[in-house]
């Protein structure tokens, strides 16, 4: 008996229907993930009002823009609520994060046309310098009026300094303190002197012999390539007069620092190990690279993320002006002390070197992992954290 297939559907009808269907079905379900993106973006846009309606608060009352505790509640109150409805809280935290860093960053840039002080007069000394200029955009931008004091124009100091309320030093650290002393003088006995340099006792002492008013150290921990000072670390060593120096603390903090107040030799202490020895070490390892001639591309192709990121520390300071980080580095004699020990302790392990003393390696290894203790596992998750954004970039 023959087959009659004109009465039977074919596989390819078949097969067309069921495709049909199934691009129907996505269409459908991708019309509704539009919508939803849309109600989130919406959702989105009514948070800014909000986060307007605070800013209002904020500005009014001189309230600072970073609120940890508040910011951290939240993040982790949001995983909870992402566990809790089957999403990764991982991914909660990072999305969180992002909206929360471009709210301070809005919040900052509108708080940052807010002076504390509106409209007083500042004087920046060696304001055609880098950081100079730097802090002369901030501080007009807030309505303040500026004054530069640069190498030329010290015939007109006694002019410069009238009637000013604030005065920042922003010269080399070698001669911060024999600027000091030249312009303590002719400075008006409530304007406040600041310096901001990266070592503080040598000049928080010029400071106080310089001017008999109100004094106060300050190193902000960024430099003057940085587009905002959203959770930006600013060191306050005080000097003299504090309760007078507040406004200009209470300054920084509505760009969007975090003022970290401590004493000089704590500092300068401190600061030995996290820029002068760390910048050294960088130091040595390009130029290591350098006498060798090793072909950076080539080691890229086989690198590893965490290579590509160590790498990129060393060619970003590579980048930068030599004279900055001989400063810092040779700011001092301890900071000189420091680094010889550091070479000393480099050259202890010659020996396990020539002998290939895999025991004697792992014996250190792990005296030396006990000491990091847990702050290994915390320096694990945040390198990861790194890693993986890069990763997604490269």
């Amino acid at each position: 008996m023959k087959t009659d297939h004109s009465k039977q559907p074919s596989r390819l009808s078949t097969e067309n229907k069921a495709g049909s269907d199934t691009e129907q079905k996505l269409e459908d379900l991708r019309r509704q993930i539009d919508t939803i993106d849309r109600q989130i973006v919406a959702l989105l846009a009514k948070r800014q009002v909000e986060v307007q309606s605070v800013l209002s608060l904020k500005k009014t009352y001189n309230i600072p823009v970073y609120h940890p505790a508040r910011e951290e509640n939240l993040i982790s109150d949001r995983r909870i609520q992402g566990d809790d409805a089957g999403l990764d809280p991982d991914y909660i935290e990072e999305l969180y994060r992002l909206i929360l860093r471009q709210s301070r960053a809005e919040q900052t840039a509108r708080l940052a046309k807010k002076g504390v002080r509106d409209g007083a007069t500042v004087l920046i000394v060696g304001g055609r310098g880098s950081m100079g200029q730097y802090f002369q955009q901030w501080f007009s931008d807030a309505g303040y009026k500026v004054r530069i004091l640069d190498q030329d124009d010290w015939p007109h100091v006694g002019k410069l300094c009238t009637g000013i309320q604030l005065a920042i030093i922003s010269v080399p650290i070698e001669i911060t303190g024999a600027v000091a002393l030249k312009l303590g003088p002719h400075l008006p006995a409530d304007c406040v002197l600041a310096d901001i340099t990266s070592i503080k006792q040598p000049p928080l002492n010029a400071m106080l012999e310089a001017h008999q008013g109100p004094v106060v150290g300050l190193h902000p921990l960024f430099g003057p390539a940085t587009s905002t000072m959203d959770k930006q670390l600013v060191v306050v060593t005080p000097g003299r007069d504090h309760q007078d120096c507040q406004w200009l603390i209470d300054q920084f903090s509505i760009w969007g620092c975090i003022p970290l107040e401590v004493n000089a030799k704590e500092h300068d202490d401190i600061m030995a190990i996290v820029q002068a020895l760390r910048h050294f070490a960088t130091f040595a390892f390009g130029q290591f690279l350098c006498r060798h001639n090793i072909d950076l591309a080539r080691t890229l192709e086989f690198s590893s993320p965490i290579y590509r990121l160590e790498l990129g520390m060393v060619g970003r300071l590579f980048d930068q002006d030599p004279l900055l980080y001989a400063e810092i580095i040779f700011a001092s004699p301890q900071r000189r002390v420091l680094l010889k020990n550091y070479l000393a302790s480099m050259a202890e392990n010659l020996s396990m070197i020539e002998k290939g003393d895999k025991e004697m390696f792992c014996a250190e290894f792990k005296k030396i992992a006990d000491w990091f203790g847990s702050f290994s596992e915390q320096a694990m998750r945040e390198s990861t954290f790194l890693i993986d954004k890069l990763i997604d970039r490269f």
